[in-house]
């Protein structure tokens, strides 16, 4: 019994030690960061939105090639390595956005490129994407049977 209460008191300790050691974030700065980050981000889709819309599309129509648009945005800035800048500069308001999505998909996949494009790049990046896929898939198709079930077809 004694043991349990010797590990308690030393996890006790090193979690007051790491408080102490820790530095504070700026949690004003961060929020406002990541706001104006993703707010921009946000803008640019809203943009390109609007230039589907421009050529002949109805919103409607205008939101998959917008998605395309900013997905293929996404993963091309983190090609460059300018999408990991953006998210050390704006945190949470990069990664939010769908080319955050992208990014978390392709940085990963990119990491394995050396190994080639099917065993390294292929197999990386659906080893991250197959989980969300597959939730994703499930949480649809369980939110449509809930849908159908109360509202019905319509």
């Amino acid at each position: 019994m004694g043991g349990i209460k010797a590990d308690q008191d030393q996890a006790k300790a090193y979690s007051e030690m790491t408080k102490r050691v820790t530095p504070n974030a700026p949690l004003f700065k961060n929020i406002v960061l990541a706001f104006l980050v993703g707010g921009t981000i946000c803008t640019i889709g809203q943009g390109v939105l609007n230039l589907f819309v421009a050529f002949g599309f109805s919103p409607e129509e205008a939101v998959t090639p917008t998605l395309g648009v900013m997905i293929a945005l996404g993963v091309s800035l983190t090609a460059g390595g300018i999408y990991d800048e953006i998210g050390r500069f704006g945190g949470m308001g990069s990664a939010l956005p769908i080319t955050g999505f992208a990014n978390s998909i392709a940085a990963p996949a990119l990491e394995y490129k050396r190994e080639g494009f099917v065993l390294g790049v292929g197999a990386k990046m659906f080893t991250v994407a197959g989980p969300v896929l597959v939730y994703g898939t499930i949480t649809a198709i369980i939110v449509a049977a809930l849908r159908w079930l109360l509202v019905g077809i319509s």
